[in-house]
């Protein structure tokens, strides 16, 4: 199946000489949601905005469902729904007119029924009537949301959704996309909350200084490059390791009291029983275990700084 998005070696250079995209390539599959990470300045929003035709790229193609986002503006615009960063909306407007109007803005004809249908699964029924200014930020966001869905695009673009919303709605946020994503919505979103992606995402893309590091399912990406800990405390602190244990990969805490090996992939997960058997020949003997895995964030941190 082709691609609904496919981008190719674009590039943007801002007047000021700032290069914000380098050579992207990037393909977006129909019905995915995808997670792009990245600190600020690595180009995400600099990427969304040329896709979705607010920004024109220096170089490189974009192709939305085939159509060039140039050339067929008019076909893939329609094709898109865009969740901006900032709240934009006109606070002396109620939530129905707002985004009827902005159903309109797009062609559509009137639908009351569909208006009704996404103010109910955003939870923003009971505020219809209510003024922008009136709601508070969190769902002043949910009423962005409601907006970029109601000319019924197949790509939704959320740049940081849950910025400045708290633990509890970001939570129903995540709810939401998962259901737009059931409905065949294909997502993509920016955000700088790692545990965002790792919750919602179906692959994850690393942007930084305006190159695409990597994409990659999110499961196999924390299976390739998440590392894991195995720390064993020790019924008796030792003062060195002894040499027979040296092949492990292995290191003894400050105060002597855990020995703590880390490994990657199946191969070391396996060598775990020899050392453990190492120790009890050495009669090391051990009060206590625990793993740890690396999480999403560990990945990044590892990624980003690696291309610093």
């Amino acid at each position: 199946m082709a691609p609904i998005v496919s981008i190719r070696n674009l590039a943007k250079t801002y007047g000021n000489g700032f290069q914000a995209l380098k050579g992207v390539d990037l393909d977006i599959k129909k019905g995915e949601i995808l997670a792009l990470l990245g600190p600020n300045g690595a180009g995400k929003t600099t990427l969304i905005s040329i896709v979705c035709g607010l920004v024109n790229p220096s170089g490189g193609q974009v192709l939305v469902g085939g159509h060039d986002v140039v050339r067929d503006f008019r076909q893939t615009r329609a094709m898109i729904g865009l969740v901006p960063q900032e709240l934009t909306t006109d606070m002396f407007e109620t939530v129905w007119n707002t985004v009827s109007f902005s159903r309109g803005l797009h062609g559509k004809k009137a639908d009351p029924g569909r208006i009704e249908t996404i103010l109910k699964d955003l939870s923003l029924w009971d505020k219809k009537d209510n003024m922008l200014r009136e709601l508070s930020g969190g769902m002043k966001r949910r009423v962005l949301i409601a907006k970029a869905l109601a000319h019924e695009p197949e790509i939704l673009f959320l740049d940081e959704p849950t910025a400045g919303v708290d633990v509890n709605l970001r939570r129903e946020m995540w709810q939401v996309v998962e259901r737009l994503r059931i409905g065949g919505v294909t997502v993509i979103l920016t955000t700088h909350y790692i545990e965002e992606a790792e919750e919602i995402a179906d692959r994850v893309g690393v942007i930084n200084h305006g190159e695409l590091l990597l994409v990659e399912d999110k499961t196999a990406l924390m299976r390739k490059l998440g590392r894991k800990e195995l720390r064993l405390e020790l019924a008796e602190p030792l003062g060195a390791l002894p040499p027979v244990l040296a092949p492990y990969n292995l290191a003894l805490a400050e105060d002597g009291g855990a020995l703590i090996y880390e490994y990657q992939g199946e191969a070391e997960q396996g060598r775990i029983g020899t050392l453990l058997g190492s120790l009890a020949a050495q009669g090391i003997e051990f009060r206590d275990l625990s793993t740890r895995q690396s999480s999403l964030e560990d990945i990044f941190v590892e990624l980003v700084g690696q291309r610093a």
